[in-house]
């Protein structure tokens, strides 16, 4: 059963600390995903708003404690309605979009906690922020908009080893003393952890293969 598997993980023998598990819901129904909000998890991902809006909204009015991840790209037009619907942003990329979650924060009379995505190796089809750029960046959102900034993300390069990836997050973490980092997902997600990860992000691992759309 799928709490079993979250169960599973959890207990992970070879793992020194325990990260906060982030189930990716994207294309499962509720009536999937109802059982592990019925065992008591928490943490829950989604990569397209409008699909979140629809799935998570009336579910979040119901069970208040359950804390939902924006873990895709989010368009700075897009902003208002994440800050509403979301409690953590993991692809904060721009100036445009810190701006924009600055600003419905303040309308909104809500505090979002973000993590920066990092473009880790330069891949010039992902986003984030290059490393090169992180010092700036991270000094604009939380000096200037005064963001609660708690960590990094990012996405090592696909069927290269991410451990390399993983140590060079969390290396720039610590010299910014962030407590956290989003790493890791079906594929590596061990890894991740014994890296420092303390956000994982499992969709298949947890609810098996991807529904077709």
């Amino acid at each position: 059963m799928i709490k079993d598997k979250v169960k599973e993980i959890i207990n992970n023998d070879k793992l020194k600390i325990s990260p906060e598990i982030i189930a990716v819901t994207k294309t499962f129904p509720l009536d999937e995903i109802m059982p592990l909000i019925e065992f008591g998890h928490l943490h829950f991902g989604e990569n397209k708003l409008q699909e979140a809006e629809k799935k998570w909204t009336e579910i979040k009015d119901k069970h208040n404690n359950l804390q939902l991840h924006m873990i895709g790209k989010l368009q700075s037009n897009k902003a208002k309605s994440a800050v509403k619907l979301f409690d953590f942003i993991h692809s904060l990329d721009n100036e445009k979009l810190a701006k924009k979650i600055a600003q419905y924060e303040n309308e909104l009379s809500k505090k979002i906690k973000l993590f920066i995505q990092v473009n880790i190796a330069e891949e010039n089809q992902k986003s984030g922020i290059l490393l090169k750029d992180l010092h700036n960046f991270y000094n604009f959102c939380t000096k200037e908009l005064f963001l609660k900034v708690i960590g990094l993300m990012c996405l090592p390069p696909v069927n290269l080893d991410s451990k390399k990836y993983f140590e060079i997050l969390k290396l720039n973490s610590e010299k910014f003393n962030l407590p956290d980092l989003s790493m890791g997902m079906s594929g590596d997600w061990e890894q991740a952890i014994l890296n420092g990860s303390t956000y994982v992000r499992l969709g298949t691992a947890i609810f098996g293969n991807r529904k077709s759309r």
